[in-house]
């Protein structure tokens, strides 16, 4: 009796024997969905423009001083889909040479991921420095690429992601810099006061909110981050 019911809980479609039941290939297919799935975080963070934008919002937000305001949902959330708005041409060209031929069955699954992948390869090489790429192919002793097919993603990837982590500095440095001034200055006028005791942070804190306001910040920021792709 217990060797029936632990036969009725064993899962369809796996089998030790040397027989290959049918269910095997579904479940095969399931298994590799859900491995996709549980990498998407990473795949959307590291081969699309998530970062960079991600964290030239973090440097306004760290700039302006006002801690967790907007909070992290929001700028994450604002962050996912000006990625998706920028990727959109790439999704575009994935989806139609690639995924809607694999479901139609006129595309195996290997040449649908082939053809998958050069898209984003093509938008990560334009965004990717030589200097980085040639760092990766020079300790992974690598042969110079004739073209951007013959990139490998291991050297491509990290590449692109030191890339961005710069782009997105240089972007955070020069916003930085219109609230550094006013810092500045709100600390200069209150030491001539003789009002040291006085945090400079709590005065400039107004000041700042109203100049952000005032240029229409978020839309400058935005827009600086769409020009930059």
């Amino acid at each position: 009796m217990m060797d029936e019911l632990l036969l009725s809980l064993m899962i369809p479609g796996i089998n030790l024997g040397t027989d290959a039941p049918e269910g095997v290939g579904v479940t095969l297919q399931l298994l590799f969905l859900l491995t996709i799935l549980s990498l998407a975080p990473g795949i959307l963070i590291m081969l699309t423009c998530f970062t960079r934008i991600v964290i030239v919002l973090s440097f306004v937000r760290t700039a302006l001083g006002t801690q967790s305001m907007p909070p992290n949902q929001v700028l994450i959330g604002l962050a996912l889909f000006l990625t998706f708005f920028v990727m959109a041409p790439v999704f575009s060209e994935v989806n139609e040479t690639a995924l809607q031929p694999y479901l139609a069955g006129e595309m195996a699954q290997d040449d649908a991921l082939d053809t998958a992948i050069m898209p984003i390869k093509g938008f990560m090489a334009k965004h990717t420095r030589e200097k980085d790429l040639a760092l990766f192919f020079k300790y992974g002793e690598l042969e110079k690429p004739d073209s951007i097919d013959d990139i490998p993603l291991t050297a491509l990837i990290p590449a692109f992601a030191i890339s961005e982590l710069k782009t997105a500095f240089q972007i955070g440095f020069v916003i930085f810099i219109p609230f550094l001034v006013i810092d500045m200055v709100v600390a200069s006028t209150l030491m001539a006061m003789g009002m040291m005791m006085l945090p400079p942070v709590m005065i400039s804190l107004p000041f700042k909110i109203l100049l952000f306001v005032l240029v229409d910040g978020w839309y400058l920021i935005v827009e600086s981050l769409l020009v930059s792709f």
